[in-house]
Order: C-alpha cells, then sequence, then structure tokens
C-alpha cells in the first residue's frame, strides 16, 4: 500500500477527554504513573471483597466447579457519593456497580475535557454514550441465585431435615443475596450502564452499549467514530466498562482453559501460560477534528482510522485466525491512509496465551513485513527488518493489569493515546526473554522492556503513530490507528510520583501550627478511597508550594515518594524544627539567609550511559527538545541524516543484539560527546524552568562547553554543534594517528604522580588533575604501559582508559586545529555569570577572541579541576551542582573540599536506580531550604481542591463495601455545586432493608 504524500485529516476524530478505573490506578493521571514506570498490579484475589481461594481454588485444571489461577488484576476502592448523582442510596442495592463506576469515570472523562456536568454544551449539543458492555452483570448471579430456593428446598427435604430448620435454613441462604425489588430489573441490564450515564447527566444523544466480548471497547470506540463521521452526533462518550471480575467469570476463563497455570500474564514472552483476568473502566471523549480545534479543546492524539473483520470459519468459536486479524489491519490503514512502517508503536491484545500469542503475532508479522498483501507468501519485504531504526515496539498492558475483557480496548487506546501526548513509549512487562517461535528479532518488531522518550523520527519524515488491537470470542477483530496531534511536545508530563511539600515562616512557632495543620487535615481523608486521599496530598502540595518563600526565616521541605508515609514524615520534620537540626532528606530545613553562591559543574566523557536522563527527558520538554536538536546537529555535522543518536542513548531493550553494539557506540568520542551535551543542556534547561541561577559554572573537559553555553556565553545551537564536531575531530585524530596513544588514571596524590613522572623519566602529561588524589597520565601507548607497571610495582592503582587519544597533550594536535575553525565561526557573548577555565584554573577573560583561543587550544592542555573547585570556592560558591549523568565531580568536589564548609549535590544521585523526578527534587529542596530563590510553583500541575462529598459508599473493586455515616470533607475545601438536579425517582414503602451486603464482613453476596 502506498502512503499519499498530503496525508489528510479531514475525517480524524479527535481524542479531547479521558477518565479510567484500573487496577492499582483510581483515576487518569495514576494510570500514567502505572504505565511510564512499568508497575505490576497483579495481586492475590482480594477475599474479602471477591472470593475465597479456599472455597474455589485447586491447581488441578480438572476439578469441577473449581478454577486453578489465584491472582488478577483489581481496581481500588472508590468512595462513590450516591447523592452527588440524585441517586437515593437505598437504591444502591439494586444497582450493579458497573452503573455506578460508570457514572464516575463518564464525569471523570468530561471534566477532563473541559465539560464539567451542567456544562452548557452538553444539553445543546447531541452527546452520544456508547460503551463496550459485556451482555452478564454481575448482579444479574446474586439475583438469580436468589430464585433457586425450591431447589434449595427440595434437597433439604430429601434429606430428611426437620421442617422448621429447613425454613430457616433456606431464609438464611435468601439473605445471602441481594433481595428483588423494584429497581433491580433496570440495576442488572448492561444497556444502563450507558443509560444512566445519559440520563444523569442529561445528555440527549444516542445511549448504546455494544458486546463484542474482549474486543467490546473497539467496537463501540467504532461507532462512536462512524456516528462523529456521519454527523449524527456532536461529541461522544465511549470506552468500555468490566467489572465482572468474580468466580462465575474466574470459573468461565478456567474451563475454557485459557487461564495461566503460574497465575500471571506475560504476552509475548517465552514464560508465558495463559491470562489472568482484570476489571476496569476506560471512556473516552471524541469528537470531529475540526470542532474540537474550533472549540480550543486540548487534542490528545487523533483516531485515524478503524479497520473490522470476523475470522469466518475457524476450528472453535473461540479459536483466533490470523486470515481475520489482517483483514482488520489492512481496512484499518487503508481507511487511515497511513503505511504501517510508519507506526512505531503496537498495542497488541497480547493476553499471554501461548496459541492466542502466536496468532497474533503471526498476523501482524505478516502484514506489517507485506502491508500491500494479505497473503504470508509475499516476497518482497517493504523495510529492512533489521534496521534497528525501523522497528516498531510491540507490546500489551495486559502485563500490567491484567486482561480486563470487555475494557480491554480501552485500557489499550488510552495507553496509546498516552503515550503520543506524553512522548513516551511505555514498556511491556514479563517479556525479558520473548518467546522463541515468534522469531521477534527477525521481524519488524521488538519488545520495549523500558520505558523511554519517544523521540520523533530522525528524518522528520512522518509523525508519531501507533496501532491498537482488540480481539473477541465469535471472532470479532478490531485495529485502531492513532496519530499524534502535535509533534512537538509542550507540556510537563507529571505522573503524580514525586511530591514536593514546601512550608516556610518567620518564626518557629508558625512553622509547627502549620506542620500540625497539616496532619489534621490529612487525618480527615482516613476513610477515603487512594484516590482522594492523594488527591489531597497534592492539593495540600500545591497549596504550600504556593505560599513558599525562600525569604522567610525558616524554611521546610519535604520530598513525598508515592510510597512514603506523609504521617511519618511530618513527625521527622517536627523534629527538625523543634530542635532546630539540619536535615539531609526527604525532610529538608534549615534557617537564615543562604550562606555563600550556588555553582554549576558539567563531567566531561566518562560520565555517560545508556538511559541517562531517561526520566527527565520523558517528563519534560526542554530536555526532549535538547535531544532532538542535539540530534539534527549530530546529523548535519557528520552529513549522516539517518543516523538517531537518541538510538545510542536509549538503546533497544536487552533481547536485541543491538543493544550491546549501541552501550559500545556510546563509548567512542563522536557519540559519547554530543549525546553528554544532549543530556547536560536538558538538565540546565529543565533548572532554568525552575529559575535556578548559578553565580558560576564550570565544566570537567568536555564539560567546559556545557558551562560556557549553561552560563549563556554561547548559544544551544552553536553548542550542540561544536559537541559534535569536537567529538568528530577527536575520534578521526584517534584514528589517523599513527602512533598509539592512552590514557591513565592513576589513584595517589598528585604530588606523587608528579614525582613518578619526573623520577621515571616518563614521556607522560600529567593531563587531568581531578583532586588532590587522582590524577589521570597522557601519551604513547607504549609509556602508558610502562607507567601502569610502575604503579603496579609501587602498589598505586592505575587503571588504563578505554580511549584512542592521549587527550590534552600535544599529541592531539590533529584535532585541535580543525575545532579551532568550528570555534571560529561560532558567536560568543560573556554574561554576568562567571565560567571557569581547566587551562587555567581561574575564570574565562571577557574578550570572545581570548575566549576563543583558549577554548581553542583546550584540547591539548591539562584540566587543572583542583585549581577549578578551589578558586570557586575562594570566591565564594558553596553550593555545587553536578549537571550531568553520575556522581563524578560530585565526588571530586567533597574530596577537594572536605575540610570546607560546602554542599554538593547532584541531578543523577541515584544514577538510574530511582527516578529522575525524586533525584531533581531533592536537589531543589535541598537549595529552597538554604535560602536559594528556586521557583516551586512550577512542580506538578495545578491541582483544584478535593470534590466535597455528602455521602460515602466505599466501592472496593467492583463491591459496595458497609456503609458508614456520612462523612464531610474538611471546612476549609469547597464543595462544587454542579451535580444533577433531579433525583431518581424511588418508592419509600419499597425501600429494601438493609442486607448483608452493607452490614456483612463477608465476602460480597453480589460476586
Amino acid at each position: 500500500m502506498k502512503e499519499t504524500k498530503q496525508n489528510s485529516s479531514s475525517n480524524a476524530v479527535a481524542i479531547i477527554g479521558m477518565g479510567c478505573i484500573f487496577p492499582k490506578s483510581s483515576n487518569l493521571k495514576e494510570y500514567w504513573h502505572l504505565l511510564f514506570n512499568g508497575l505490576d498490579a497483579i495481586e492475590d484475589i482480594p477475599d474479602d471483597t471477591h472470593w475465597k481461594l479456599k472455597d474455589y481454588f485447586d491447581q488441578d485444571p480438572t476439578t469441577p466447579d473449581h478454577v486453578y489461577c489465584s491472582r488478577g488484576g483489581f481496581i481500588p476502592d472508590i468512595a462513590f457519593d450516591p447523592l452527588s448523582y440524585g441517586i437515593p442510596p437505598n437504591n444502591l442495592s439494586a444497582t450493579d456497580t458497573s452503573q455506578l463506576l460508570g457514572l464516575e469515570v463518564a464525569r471523570m472523562a468530561l471534566e477532563d475535557a473541559g465539560y464539567p456536568i451542567n456544562h452548557p454544551y452538553l444539553e445543546e449539543k447531541i452527546v452520544n454514550v456508547v460503551l463496550g458492555v459485556t451482555g452478564t452483570q454481575e448482579l444479574v448471579i446474586p439475583l438469580g441465585a436468589r430464585l433457586g430456593h425450591p431447589i434449595w428446598k427440595k434437597a433439604l427435604e430429601d434429606s430428611g431435615i426437620d421442617p422448621q430448620k429447613k425454613e430457616e435454613i433456606i431464609h438464611r441462604i435468601q439473605n445471602a443475596y441481594v433481595p428483588w425489588q423494584e429497581n433491580s430489573f433496570p440495576g442488572l441490564l448492561g444497556n444502563v450502564v450507558a443509560g444512566r450515564i445519559a440520563n444523569r447527566l442529561n445528555l440527549f444523544g444516542t445511549n448504546t452499549v455494544s458486546d463484542s466480548a474482549c474486543a467490546s471497547s473497539l467496537s463501540a470506540i467504532h461507532t462512536a467514530v462512524m456516528e462523529l463521521s456521519s454527523h449524527r452526533c456532536d461529541m461522544s462518550i465511549t470506552g468500555g466498562v468490566d467489572t465482572l471480575n468474580d468466580i462465575f467469570m474466574h470459573m468461565c476463563f478456567s474451563k475454557t482453559g485459557v487461564l495461566s497455570h503460574s497465575s500471571d500474564i506475560k504476552p509475548f514472552s517465552k514464560d508465558a501460560d495463559g491470562t489472568v483476568l482484570g476489571e476496569g473502566i476506560g471512556m473516552l471523549v471524541l469528537k470531529r477534528l475540526e470542532d474540537a480545534t474550533r472549540d480550543k479543546n486540548r487534542i490528545y492524539a487523533l483516531i485515524k482510522g478503524m479497520g473490522t473483520s470476523s475470522d469466518g470459519r475457524t476450528s472453535a468459536i473461540y479459536a483466533p485466525e490470523a486470515k481475520g486479524q489482517i483483514l482488520a489491519l489492512k481496512q484499518a490503514y487503508d481507511l487511515a491512509d497511513i503505511h504501517p512502517s510508519t507506526v512505531e508503536l503496537i498495542e497488541a491484545h497480547g493476553t499471554g496465551t501461548r496459541v492466542g500469542d502466536k496468532v497474533e503475532f503471526t498476523a501482524l508479522k505478516a502484514f506489517f513485513d507485506h502491508p500491500d498483501s494479505t497473503a504470508t507468501t509475499a516476497k518482497t519485504a517493504t523495510r529492512d527488518k533489521t534496521a534497528t531504526q525501523n522497528k516498531t515496539a510491540i507490546g500489551s498492558v495486559k502485563s500490567m493489569i491484567g486482561h480486563t475483557k470487555a475494557a480491554a480496548g480501552a485500557a489499550g487506546i488510552i495507553k496509546t493515546t498516552l503515550a503520543l501526548y506524553n512522548k513516551v513509549i511505555p514498556p511491556t512487562l514479563k517479556a525479558d526473554i520473548p518467546d522463541p517461535e515468534l522469531d521477534i528479532n527477525n521481524s519488524a518488531f521488538y519488545l520495549n522492556s523500558l520505558s523511554k522518550p519517544w523521540m520523533a523520527k530522525a528524518d522528520g519524515s512522518h509523525p508519531r503513530r501507533s496501532g491498537i488491537s482488540a480481539f473477541g470470542f465469535g471472532g470479532s477483530n478490531f485495529h485502531a490507528v492513532l496519530e499524534e496531534y502535535d509533534p512537538v511536545k509542550s507540556h510537563v508530563s507529571w505522573d503524580g510520583s514525586v511530591q514536593i511539600l514546601a512550608f516556610s515562616s518567620n518564626t518557629q512557632t508558625d512553622l509547627l501550627l502549620e506542620l500540625n495543620g497539616l496532619k489534621k487535615q490529612l487525618k480527615t481523608y482516613a476513610d477515603s478511597d487512594s484516590g482522594e486521599k492523594n488527591l489531597a496530598i497534592a492539593w495540600q502540595a500545591f497549596e504550600s508550594r504556593q505560599k513558599f518563600s525562600g525569604d522567610d526565616e525558616f524554611r521546610l521541605l519535604i520530598v513525598l515518594n508515592k510510597q512514603d508515609d506523609l504521617f511519618a514524615l511530618i513527625e521527622k520534620a517536627l523534629l527538625a524544627i523543634t530542635q532546630k537540626t539540619i536535615s539531609d532528606g526527604p525532610v529538608f530545613f534549615a534557617q537564615g539567609k543562604p550562606e555563600g553562591k550556588l555553582g554549576f559543574l558539567f563531567p566531561g566523557q566518562g560520565s555517560q550511559y545508556t538511559q541517562m536522563g531517561k526520566t527527565l527527558a520523558s517528563v519534560f520538554p526542554e530536555a526532549m527538545e535538547a535531544i532532538s536538536l542535539a540530534q539534527s546537529c549530530f546529523q548535519e555535522e557528520n552529513n549522516e541524516p539517518d543516523k538517531a543518536l537518541a538510538n545510542y542513548i536509549f538503546p533497544p531493550p536487552k533481547h536485541m543484539e543491538a543493544k550491546t553494539a549501541s552501550e559500545e557506540a556510546l563509548r567512542q568520542t563522536d557519540i559519547a560527546q554530543p549525546a553528554l551535551g544532549a543530556i547536560c543542556l536538558g538538565m540546565a534547561e529543565i533548572l532554568k524552568r525552575f529559575k535556578v541561577a548559578p553565580a558560576m559554572t564550570c565544566g570537567h573537559s568536555f564539560g567546559e562547553l556545557s558551562a560556557l553555553c549553561a552560563a549563556g556565553w554561547i548559544d544551544t545551537k552553536d553548542f550542540l554543534t561544536l559537541a559534535a564536531a569536537r567529538g568528530r575531530h577527536m575520534a578521526a585524530a584517534g584514528k589517523k594517528n599513527t602512533d598509539s596513544c592512552s590514557m591513565l588514571a592513576v589513584q595517589a596524590p598528585i604530588e606523587d604522580i608528579e614525582a613518578l613522572i619526573a623520577n621515571e623519566n616518563l614521556d607522560l602529561v600529567l593531563a587531568n588533575k581531578n583532586s588532590h588524589t587522582q590524577g589521570v597520565l597522557s601519551g604513547s601507548t607504549q609509556e602508558i604501559d610502562r607507567a601502569k607497571n610502575l604503579c603496579k610495582q609501587k602498589k598505586i592503582r592505575a587503571i588504563k582508559l578505554p580511549v584512542a587519544a592521549a587527550f590534552h597533550s600535544k599529541l592531539v594536535e590533529k584535532a585541535a586545529t580543525p575545532f579551532k575553525g568550528c570555534i571560529a565561526g561560532k558567536q560568543i557573548s560573556p554574561t554576568q555569570i562567571d565560567v571557569l577555565s581547566n587551562t587555567t584554573g581561574a575564570s574565562y577573560p571577557r574578550e570572545p577572541d581570548r575566549i576563543k583561543d583558549i577554548l581553542g587550544n583546550h584540547l591539548m592542555h591539562p584540566v587543572n579541576f583542583i585549581n577549578n573547585i578551589e578558586h570557586m570556592s575562594k570566591n565564594g560558591v558553596s553550593t555545587f551542582i553536578e549537571i550531568g549523568p553520575k556522581t563524578v565531580l560530585t565526588g571530586l568536589v567533597k574530596s577537594i573540599l572536605k575540610e570546607k564548609r560546602f554542599t554538593a549535590l547532584s541531578l543523577d544521585t541515584s544514577v538510574g536506580k530511582r527516578s529522575g523526578l525524586e533525584d531533581l527534587a531533592q536537589v531543589l529542596c535541598t537549595i529552597a531550604a538554604k535560602g536559594f530563590w528556586v521557583d516551586l510553583t512550577q512542580w506538578e500541575e495545578r491541582v483544584e481542591a478535593p470534590r466535597g462529598k455528602k455521602m460515602r459508599v466505599m466501592l472496593s473493586g467492583a463491591n459496595p463495601k458497609p456503609v458508614k455515616k456520612p462523612d464531610t470533607l474538611p471546612p476549609k475545601t469547597p464543595e462544587r455545586t454542579n451535580e444533577p438536579p433531579m433525583v431518581e425517582q424511588t418508592r419509600p414503602e419499597t425501600d429494601p432493608p438493609e442486607t448483608d451486603r452493607y452490614k456483612s464482613d463477608r465476602p460480597n453476596p453480589q460476586r
């Protein structure tokens, strides 16, 4: 197939809002946190809300009426307020929780789209509700079971039970099930999931549901797209709802033989042995693109085309068929007018069953390799399957949350929509070693096991695109093609994983009062659901950052990781304030004016590593833009338009042979230096967002270019061009040098190293004075080897560095000369920020010609980092921030200034072992506590006050927990007034008595 040059968006449908509840995710932000961080939400069956393992579990799959899988994906507790939707609480026992949670998620999606309840648009326009819902709803099972009393009666009579005892037993069994009442019939109907949303939110478009089994969500979205395309509605709420995860559903899948025997789900893995069930709700708000643009809606992504098909006659009604799936793929890409080779992410159906995954992968491989033919025997492939940059990431969110059945397509399309919007390719879990039968290395795909920034194509040939598949029993096949709306990332992709709480006051007493007040406020959320608690914390954190002032006498900050106990950290904070002790994290406290100045440090070659800066590049647009610009300059400087620098920084996952090659390539000077420059620039730009500014900057070797850029002496494009040129010329000099050269790192006092050179008459240069006890020698390989042997004899630690030239010596003149030419054409404009020179050990002069001369000869002169740091210290710098990967310079500063009072920090303290956001937050809070200016209002997005709830009915998983007396939020929290004015009708005389559904501690009988 051919893609037209002018791919039209006239028929595209815009995704303008989303809402969801999935395992370990009570809202959209928490779902992105789970996706981005690759969290596993599969857990043991919760026997307090679902079913007890001791009653139904047996490892033997042939045991009648038992299941052999003991784990699944379960949604968190949700605090539902029936009064906010005009639903009388006494109607709840007769209403399936899919209808109640469906209302919650519809509200979330509409608010995310900018249309809260009672917005005029919802009444003035035709708004459809089209949802994927399976035929059987959970309430059917207990209501139907209650009708079995004649069978129980006959069995008891046949057993000779006393008549009075018999009636007592029957009565007790009946009381274990929710009773029939007036609202039971609508409460159990699947179509009323959509109907109740239209009813309670006062919507006048079509409300309908689609049942295509596990393809129900994409089936519904397909209908919603067609309704919009035919102008039969103005907006549509669509997606999927599936809260049925009880023993009945587990039995269905167990006796079909598709559940995992290991109770885990591992799509496309060599260890895959079946699926694991999940539950969830996901909804999208859709508009025609032209309408969304006119109405200035935020647009997450575009639906470009959808394909559908059936499998025809197969061996069994539930057996998948590659031919049918290929037809859906072909139709989707034909309608989208998109060539599949331009798709970089496939969200597969990927259930973890060996047969299903193999059939799906066979279909994808056949189509992506030969999109112009549905036959698998086509001879000519349309792209190079071995080229890493042409590979398409494939994965399945089911590896994280389980198979959510009717909501599976919604989970997948929300995942890919967020991926396109945030410019991140999320990971797929448990597939480090792919199923060898898939032969994935010889296909157009790779399994992405780590989240990574989704960089635009190096040649700019097409926007970011993704495809999503969903298949259902009965041979239903659906595939959707999505495309990014804006190729430039302009927002910060916050996921709520790290919060900063900041407090300041001019008196110790007021600060203590504020912390105690926070503790009291948070205790009012003790009975709230996790989403409500997280929102309360996020709001309190937001409010605290707005009020924080670095000019106040007392300053206290807390870095809160999502897994941390905030109450424990508050107690630690109170102790720090009371005792006036300086804390170094995650609680930071200080008082008085800042001591000294702030200095930035930038590392040189050797600090780079694969995946460096991954989190920050995924979250902040500045960091992604730095890599994108570096890539462009790299391609231009090397005249290689197809060579993607980002592929070396974020290489393929473990199972691909190319990963080893990428790691090796990142050590090469021509790749390492521009890559390092990109990461350092991105980090420096992030600090600018928070208005953190240095008094001085200093770099080590290559880092000197970064320091000049961060100080504003050279612009970013010139810096990245020089970084690429420096790396290229140094690499070329190493290759051309007929005299083999090398370098040797020596761990000894500088005086001893200098004495070794003089006493042994070594023809070497002390190229780096890194600290008082560490230096690096540079020279010919022969002399370096001799020096290494001498060090060994003297029991001095010495390591030969993997470099191909004698850097910072006269032996690299072949690289320095052409590099001078590159510098000559660049504009250098000194600013008020001082930049240190490795050559002189002091600040650069202010005359551009002198600057260029020093910088041009920098490669041939030794690095005196000791003098640099001591100069900064003497001139008032007391806080140093290393901006770049690893902590090499932080360690050197600690060694050089060990007798003085100072603070040395790194933006990569954990060296990738924890979230880069947490490392960044630790640095910001450290310097803010010290009194340096930090604009903390830039951390996280604006948060609205938690919604006031008149009543809470806790829905645990898909079940109500016992009703608690009405609870109100803190008086400080404003209540919203946009509630539906009309109340559902009910007859007081038919109100059901309180049942075990609410008051029992046993598993919910609705299960």
